[in-house]
């Protein structure tokens, strides 16, 4: 869907397991381990290998874990964002 933020047009989407809009993984180990971030919320995929993996975004602060019911944003420029759903449309308007 499109929505605007401060006259900045983005694609706003709610991140989907399968659909390619992750930029990679990370083993949910080494997210637990060595990270300092809340995991209670993080998406887990389990690979066919059985390891446990957190889809993430790459952005120009590094590396953004995406949570459940997050949405991945898509700045005309490309630049990728996650958004909280409790924050999303706070942040952001649908272009009708």
């Amino acid at each position: 869907m499109k929505c605007i933020r401060v006259a900045m047009e983005s694609e706003v989407e709610q991140y989907e397991v399968g659909k390619g809009m992750e930029d990679g993984f990370e083993l949910w180990v080494d997210v637990v381990t060595k990270g300092w971030i809340v995991t209670d919320t993080l998406v887990k995929i389990t690979k066919d290998n059985g390891a446990i993996v957190c889809p993430y975004i790459m952005s120009r602060r590094g590396r953004t874990f995406i949570g459940e019911g997050d949405y991945i944003i898509t700045d005309a420029d490309g630049t990728k964002h996650v958004c909280g759903k409790d924050k999303i449309f706070q942040r952001y308007r649908k272009v009708e």
